[in-house]
């Protein structure tokens, strides 16, 4: 294998574009016209971005009006959580920065050790208070893919009157996500985790919610829940990709294929080694591995230098050396939390990446001290 190949193993930190998405992007760049413009140009833009609007909107269930674009899934998570009007919000444990830090107040759900939220404590921390909520459990974990029983909690958030937020960003694309079927009133989405651009999200918002306060102001551009002017180019590759996901059942079965395979190698050939929330529900594109008491940065870097691009925790939080609040929270040995590295792949990741990756990781636990097999022994 040529060292001059990229394996790229970090597509829940951003998928790379899809060529559609970037061919659509440019078509929009080139020309002119703003879509709260009524000269030609302005309709032409508008009606793309309605498309765009409408398209997202099939992707999970809703009305094309439900849908807010925003810079991203943060802006999208902020929104909700501070838009709301609620003042009393719950979020779980293993929540994303962008819901954490958007409510540092926030009561906090426990999880099992698989990540699990705790729809027991849930139910409890909800009857001890009757003040209106809103609560917060993402959909997949951004670190361990592990999915969270999202319309069990709506179920339970809704008997007390309570609001539910939903942080669809890494879901969508990869597993059925429908604002219906999760029973949520706020759901977000973000297009760079499912192969389309950086920099466009949406908060869409069930038409059973009445208030949604902006928390950017200053022109009423989608529905004067989000002013500013549209990033166009950024909704049309939004659009197209979600429109490209629907489709792409047998590709995530593929990754699913790598995911397994790359799982059941690391843990035949490093007996040390410890896949995080293993037997969990999770993503089929995620994995969470630990080479128990090598930092999880020395693992990123190692893998860096072979070529081969991984994450330490979640991507919003890169650069920073620590132990994960994610794997804290799910109350694993800070031994295994603070040596956990995330892979996951994505529509353009092949069988020769995870070779690559299991060379590189296995070559480092060799040189850490574990005992290392060689695949033919391991198989």
């Amino acid at each position: 294998m040529s060292l001059s190949r990229l394996a790229y193993l970090d597509c829940n930190a951003g998928a790379p574009a899809r060529p559609e998405v970037v061919a659509a992007m440019a078509e929009v760049l080139a020309e002119a016209g703003n879509p709260s413009s009524v000269h030609g140009p302005g309709r032409r833009a508008r009606a793309r971005l309605e498309e765009a609007r409408g398209a997202v909107a099939l992707a999970v269930g809703a009305r094309a009006e439900d849908v807010v674009f925003t810079s991203g899934g943060t802006e999208a998570n902020n929104l909700a959580l501070r838009g709301c009007g609620r003042r009393r919000l719950l979020v779980s444990a293993v929540e994303h920065p962008s819901v954490r830090e958007a409510a540092p107040d926030a009561e906090i759900i426990p999880v099992d050790g698989d990540g699990v939220v705790d729809l027991a404590a849930l139910e409890r921390l909800l009857a001890a208070d009757g003040s209106p909520a809103l609560v917060s459990v993402m959909l997949a974990n951004n670190e361990t893919g592990g999915i969270q029983p999202v319309a069990e909690v709506a179920r339970i958030a809704h008997s007390f009157g309570a609001l539910v937020h939903c942080d669809a960003a890494q879901a969508l694309g990869k597993m059925s996500v429908s604002l219906s079927g999760l029973c949520v009133d706020f759901l977000t989405l973000s297009a760079h985790k499912l192969a389309g651009p950086a920099g466009i999200g949406a908060l869409v918002v069930s038409e059973t919610v009445t208030n949604l306060a902006p928390i950017l102001r200053g022109g009423g551009q989608e529905r004067r829940r989000r002013a500013g002017s549209e990033n166009l180019a950024g909704a049309v590759g939004f659009g197209v990709a979600v429109r490209l996901a629907a489709g792409n059942g047998a590709e995530v079965g593929r990754m699913k294929e790598l995911r397994d395979r790359l799982e059941t190698a690391v843990l035949a050939r490093v007996p040390g080694a410890v896949v995080v929330a293993g037997r969990a529900p999770r993503l089929d594109n995620t994995s969470c591995v630990a080479l128990p008491g090598v930092p999880s940065q020395v693992q990123v870097m190692a893998l860096d230098l072979a070529n081969v691009a991984v994450s330490a925790g979640s991507a919003c939080s890169s650069g920073k050396v620590g132990e994960s609040a994610v794997l804290r929270a799910m109350g694993l040995d800070k031994a295994v939390s603070g040596s956990a590295i995330r892979v996951s792949l994505g529509w353009c990741s092949v069988a020769e990446d995870v070779e690559m990756f299991l060379s590189a990781w296995c070559d480092l636990a060799r040189r850490k001290g574990f005992e290392v097999r060689d695949a033919a022994e391991a198989a």
